[in-house]
């Protein structure tokens, strides 16, 4: 088993450490439509693309 010549600091260890307690996306629910859809993003409802409760694009399809 490996051992390591010299000692890490505690803001080597810490950074490292840094992305262990990740959280989930934010959600929020459009005052308007009443979908549900992560906050600051423009979402799909009924075929529409809508941000801030606001049709954005009419009729909109997803391109790849």
């Amino acid at each position: 088993m490996a051992h390591p010549k010299r000692r890490h600091s505690s803001t080597r260890r810490d950074s490292r450490r840094a992305h262990d307690f990740l959280t989930g996306k934010q959600l929020g629910t459009d005052a308007t439509t009443g979908e549900i859809h992560q906050l600051h993003r423009a979402h799909v409802h009924e075929g529409n693309l809508v941000y801030r409760g606001k049709v954005v694009v009419e009729n909109y399809t997803k391109t790849v």
